[in-house]
């Protein structure tokens, strides 16, 4: 493999567990003999010195979504962002790299010489026939279905490897958290087609959604609280346009338990994330559901999801992607969901101004509905004036009058 590795050459690998952990030991072990080597990656799961800007001239790590791994790196200058919007992923490769390789893990090849990408398709299954591939294959990573099979003819070669995949459980739920999920819950009707982020909150609006029937699903992450639903027969995706009968999604993420679920688990299917995330797909099925949490809201309805205190903390990801597909959905609801506080009540997340240096991710002329525990408010097709008093409506009685106050200063009231 390390052959291929001329002078210059751009290696892409797919986020979270897609990333081939034995093939990178191997690049990291020889990594002096490498010369300006480039790693196009999002949201990197394991910590490697190469990442810290050991040989930083031979090997370049170049971020697309930052993780707990990297978050720290990017402040500390050993990496690189690149931002984008996660539909867009494959043209801003194609576009930046120059013949790349792609190092993938996948599953055990099958009896007709296919292998899966397991529990991912991302923004590398975009490129299978039209890049270099090498793989290692996993014996623990579970065989799935959708656009993400690669034969044995059309990879450069392969390894064997046998190691555990990251975990992720779901974070814990508060009564904060069950709060919100409500608001949400009572606004879907059965039939929809959804889509849900990462966090407590969309994970209790799943949970809310228990009693909920013949849901279809459409989301870029495949996590356990879908894995719920459907075991219950509440998502069964026959109301769907697309994909009928389908879970699609574009990687997964979660516990051991999902993972021996996905496993040559038909009802779900992995696509890649120019077409999941697609606004233009999206939009095709009618009533659908955009669920996103965010950092903070000003009063125009800007969200904030990427920064904190205008430091980056992760990247836009899928949230305009699916904000906006939603709002083109004939009756699609888009919902921006968060608690109102921070630091045990004394910062307000709904706020007047964002931050110096937060980076608005969705627009406010996008963003839909805007959840917190204290109601909803509807902001799509409102005025200024009406997006002030209805954001101000569900923030923390604490602040509401200081916002009000800001509100004058600044003409939204």
């Amino acid at each position: 493999m390390l052959e291929h590795l001329q002078p210059g050459a751009d290696l892409i690998l797919p986020l979270a567990n897609g990333e081939p952990v034995v093939l990178l030991d191997a690049i990291e072990a020889h990594a002096v003999e490498l010369d300006d080597v480039k790693v196009h990656q999002m949201h990197a799961l394991h910590d490697r010195p190469y990442l810290h800007g050991a040989c930083a001239k031979n090997l370049r790590h170049i971020s697309y979504f930052l993780s707990h791994v990297t978050r720290q790196l990017f402040r500390d200058g050993t990496i690189d962002l690149v931002p984008n919007n996660f539909s867009e992923m494959r043209n801003i490769l194609q576009e930046r790299t120059r013949d790349p390789l792609v190092l993938a893990a996948a599953s055990r090849p099958d009896r007709h010489g296919y292998f899966s990408l397991g529990l991912n398709a991302d923004y590398v299954a975009s490129f299978i026939g039209r890049a270099r591939f090498f793989l290692e294959s996993n014996a623990r990573m579970p065989r799935t279905f959708g656009r993400n099979q690669i034969h044995e003819s059309q990879v450069l070669g392969w390894v064997e490897a046998d190691y555990p995949l990251v975990e992720v459980a779901p974070p814990p739920r508060s009564e904060l958290d069950d709060r919100i999920a409500s608001y949400v819950a009572e606004r879907i009707p059965n039939r929809a087609t959804i889509q849900t982020g990462i966090g407590s909150i969309p994970n209790a609006i799943l949970a809310a959604l228990r009693d909920h029937r013949e849901l279809g699903v459409h989301t870029e992450l495949i996590s356990d609280g879908l894995m719920d639903l459907v075991e219950r027969g509440v998502v069964n995706g026959v109301a769907k346009q697309l994909n009928r009968t389908k879970t699609v999604g574009t990687f997964a993420l979660g516990t051991q338990e999902l993972y021996e679920f996905l496993d040559e688990n038909t009802a779900l299917e992995l696509w890649p994330v120019r077409y999941v995330n697609d606004p233009r797909v999206i939009a095709q099925e009618e009533g659908f559901v955009s669920i996103n949490s965010t950092i903070s809201v000003d009063l125009m309805g800007q969200c904030a999801s990427e920064t904190v205190h205008g430091e980056y903390y992760s990247s836009s990801g899928g949230q305009a992607d699916f904000a906006r597909g939603a709002m083109y959905s004939k009756g699609g609801q888009g919902f921006v969901v968060l608690r109102s506080t921070a630091k045990g009540g004394t910062v307000s997340k709904i706020v007047a101004e964002l931050e110096p240096g937060d980076v608005v991710t969705t627009l406010k002329n996008t963003v839909d509905k805007v959840v917190t525990e204290w109601g909803v408010a509807e902001l799509r097709g409102r005025s200024l004036r009406e997006r002030a008093a209805a954001l101000i409506g569900i923030a923390h009685p604490d602040h509401r009058d200081r916002l009000t106050h800001d509100a004058r200063r600044l003409g939204h009231l």
